[in-house]
Formats: structure tokens, C-alpha cells, sequence
């Protein structure tokens, strides 16, 4: 059961979640394994995806577990607290802007994808898996991990309006974040430009 919000405990977890986001764990992967800066490879976007495009599937499954890590954690935390649903949503947007807009690398951030998958998963684990499922099957047909990304997350507000109604706020504003994030990607994929793996 979920006890009435603290507010100094709330604002204590929205700023670290934010903190915790703006870490981009893309850039110390790359740097453990040697690779360029992903900000200056491929679509420029410091995440798996990119680092995948340099290094194979080691770093990229490092650096999607570590951005999902930070966003499962401060959302955990405020469960953990019995801070109520909608707070946890409150501090999971934080972790998923800091990773948009980071304090560590001049606000200039990622898709949040990642990080959103953590939070997601901590808070609508159902939902969050069925989203990781049309994410999967997205990507196996067409190879574009923005349109996955896409579908995904545009699919949010409507699955968890069925299994879990109460964390369609979060969905919604995810889906409209991460669909911003990706304007650019929308742009080349209306003309048949946006690159695969």
C-alpha cells in the first residue's frame, strides 16, 4: 500500500533520479572499451544503439543495462519508500530527462529509450515487457531501432491503459518525450533514409 508522499523524500529522489540520468554511460563504455565518441559516430546519439554501430554487441549491451540501470533504480527507491504511483512516475520523467537533457554534458543528451525501459520496468513491468516485446519484433522485421523505438513507445499509453491504467500519465508523457527525441528520425524515415543496424 502506498503511504501519503513525503515531499522532502520526493524531491530528494526526483533530484538524484534527474543526476543519475545525466550520467551517459555510453561515453565511459566507449572509453573501457576503446572506442570513439559516440556523439561523433553514426547518428550521433550517445546510446546502444550507436555504440553498437562502433563496437559490437559487448558495449552496447553494457551501455543499455547501465542506462536502464538509472532509470530502475530512483523509481525502485521510491517504491521502496512507499511513495505512491504517481510520485514513482514523477521520479522515473526525471531520470528519463536527465538523460535527455544531462547536467554533465552541457544538456546535450540521448533518445532516453533506455532509461525509460528501466523505470518502466520497475514501476509497469507488464506493460514494459509487452512494449520490449514490439520493440523486438519491430527491430527482427525491419532492422531500425528508431522505428522500434517508435512503435514502442506509441504503444505505451494504449497497453498500459488495458493491464495497468494507473501509470498512463507516465506512458503518455514518455511517448510524447521519446517521439520529440526522435524528430529527426521521423524526418528521415518519411524519406526513406534512416539507417539500419
Amino acid at each position: 500500500m502506498n503511504l501519503p508522499s513525503d515531499p522532502v523524500v520526493t524531491v530528494l529522489l526526483c533530484a538524484a533520479a534527474y543526476l543519475a540520468g545525466s550520467v551517459l554511460f555510453a561515453m565511459p563504455v566507449c572509453r573501457l572499451w576503446k572506442l570513439p565518441d559516440p556523439r561523433a559516430q553514426g547518428s550521433g546519439n550517445p546510446g546502444a544503439t550507436n555504440v553498437y554501430r562502433t563496437g559490437g554487441w559487448k558495449p552496447a549491451l553494457a551501455t543499455l543495462a547501465l542506462d536502464a540501470a538509472k532509470g530502475w533504480l530512483p523509481v525502485w527507491l521510491a517504491h521502496a519508500a512507499g511513495l505512491s504511483v504517481m510520485v514513482q512516475a514523477v521520479v522515473a520523467l526525471f531520470a528519463v530527462t536527465g538523460h535527455m537533457i544531462p547536467a554533465f554534458y552541457r544538456f546535450k543528451g540521448g533518445k532516453g529509450v533506455a532509461t525509460a525501459l528501466g523505470a518502466g520496468l520497475a514501476l509497469a513491468p507488464v506493460t514494459t515487457l509487452l512494449l520490449a516485446v514490439i520493440w523486438i519484433a519491430v527491430m527482427w522485421r525491419w532492422r531500425i531501432s528508431a522505428l522500434a523505438s517508435l512503435i514502442a513507445v506509441i504503444s505505451g499509453p494504449i497497453i498500459s491503459a488495458f493491464i495497468e491504467p494507473e501509470t498512463l500519465p507516465l506512458f503518455g508523457l514518455l511517448a510524447l518525450l521519446i517521439v520529440v527525441r526522435h524528430r529527426n528520425n521521423l524526418i528521415r524515415l518519411a524519406q526513406g533514409r534512416e539507417t539500419g543496424l
